[in-house]
């Protein structure tokens, strides 16, 4: 089972979901794939077993051989290849490393070397496994990281995915594959105006949805006026609660301080099984 939680926009709360349901499992994988910005370690506190580099392939033009003929930048979608009169430039930050200049060089002038683009620390807490990825400060392209991650991620038991927010590339590459995905918003008009959009994309990737509805008491009935309409469940609400708040600012997940959200969870997810069955 591989339980994807997902939000049309930031600040919904999204890793507090998916780090509480983890706990309240204490049993398979947890995988920040949010990495411009990882933060469910703050909550999870795994003890780190190792941390490695991460690093995509970059061009590199042998002046040489090349003639400067102009077909790799002709081939290159992405413009990180720009060819002067007497060399070519190359500017790693916008190439997604497909290989294909070097396919189309007649010359053999393009080669690789690597280039660091992030880290992946893997670690454990309890028993939940841990992964996460941290894109380097500065670097454009979260997509290789998380693909990286998905690649790793374990074949059997349960998988969480905390996925970035919003509903661009690195979010298709996080959920995509997933067996059910959680959309956290909040009734809010923003919380109403972003889950539309991530309900349509996982609507693209076929993916069985639900949604779980954070802060509830506040704004109004957009939300779920929204859910009824779209037949999608709501299938738990977290309240606007001071007392979660406060935990939350001391970086403790609720389902530890407040037991009976531990049962909650753990009934969001028998919810999700029945929905996937």
């Amino acid at each position: 089972m591989i339980i994807a939680v997902a939000s049309g926009k930031g600040g919904t709360g999204k890793t507090t979901v998916a780090t509480n349901l983890a706990l309240s499992l204490n049993q398979g994988q947890f995988i920040d794939c949010d990495v411009e910005e990882p933060n469910a370690r703050f909550f999870l506190h795994p003890h780190i077993e190792r941390e490695e580099t991460f690093s995509v392939d970059r061009p590199v033009i042998d002046g040489e051989r090349c003639d400067c003929c102009g077909k790799c930048a002709d081939f290159c979608r992405y413009n990180a290849l720009a060819v002067l009169p007497e060399r070519v430039l190359v500017f790693p930050e916008l190439c997604h490393a497909c290989g294909g200049c070097a396919l189309v060089c007649p010359r053999e002038a393009v080669t690789y070397s690597p280039r660091s683009i992030g880290t992946i620390a893997t670690g454990k807490t309890g028993n939940l496994e841990f992964m996460e990825g941290a894109l380097n400060v500065g670097e454009a392209q979260a997509t290789p990281v998380i693909r990286e991650l998905k690649r790793r991620m374990a074949s059997q038991g349960t998988v969480i995915i905390d996925a970035p927010p919003g509903t661009s590339c690195p979010v298709i590459a996080a959920v995509g594959g997933a067996h059910y995905c959680l959309l956290v918003t909040e009734p809010t008009p923003f919380g109403l105006h972003d889950l539309r959009l991530a309900a349509d994309m996982v609507r693209h990737l076929d993916i069985p949805t639900g949604v779980v509805i954070n802060r509830d008491g506040v704004g109004d009935r957009g939300v779920e006026d929204f859910c009824r309409r779209e037949n999608l469940p709501i299938l738990l609400r977290i309240p606007h609660s001071l007392e979660i708040a406060r935990h939350y600012a001391r970086g403790v997940p609720f389902v530890q301080a407040l037991p009976e959200w531990r049962e909650r969870f753990q009934a969001l997810y028998r919810a999700i099984e029945e929905e996937t069955s």
